[in-house]
């Protein structure tokens, strides 16, 4: 039993880079959004709902640091995921405004917003995308909630 303990402990390194990597791999695999259209976002509906909050309002804070709070429009394709309608939830309790039909105002700043979430390794890797920045980070999750699993991760678009 202690060798087994020792050799979990010991992989645990391991497991960080190879979800570390993921991230990467994951954040340099995008491809660029038009503020024209908005992108098809997805995230796994077994992500439990304190969890797909805790998520997405973590990242909603990060990107409100980049983009300023509740300055434009998000326009967003959600999934019917506990996800998808966390992150709209955390986008409006930040005063955006958000659209799901891509119809506006004339003369309204819309900033085209997509996520994608998926687990590796009992972690879930959660990516935000506009036109202009992107946020990547690793979380651990629980029935009860998700704390970060990694440093935030930041590309920002010339």
């Amino acid at each position: 039993m202690n060798i087994l303990f020792s050799h979990s402990r010991a992989l645990q390194p391991l497991r960080n880079f190879a979800a570390a990597c993921t991230l990467t791999i994951l954040l340099s695999g995008c491809q660029s959004i038009g503020t024209d259209s908005v992108v098809a976002s997805s995230a796994p509906p077994e992500i439990s709902g304190p969890a797909a909050s805790a998520i997405a309002g973590d990242m909603v804070s990060r990107l409100a640091e980049q983009i300023g709070p509740g300055k434009a429009t998000v326009a967003l394709k959600a999934d019917a995921s506990p996800f998808g309608q966390a992150l709209e939830a955390a986008l409006k309790g930040w005063g955006y405004a958000v659209i799901t039909d891509q119809k506006t105002e004339s003369g309204a700043t819309v900033i085209s917003l997509a996520y994608v979430i998926l687990t590796v390794d009992r972690q879930v890797l959660a990516r935000l995308s506009t036109n202009s920045v992107e946020l990547g980070r690793a979380y651990s999750v629980t029935a009860t909630g998700a704390t970060p699993a990694s440093a935030l991760s930041l590309m920002r678009r010339g």
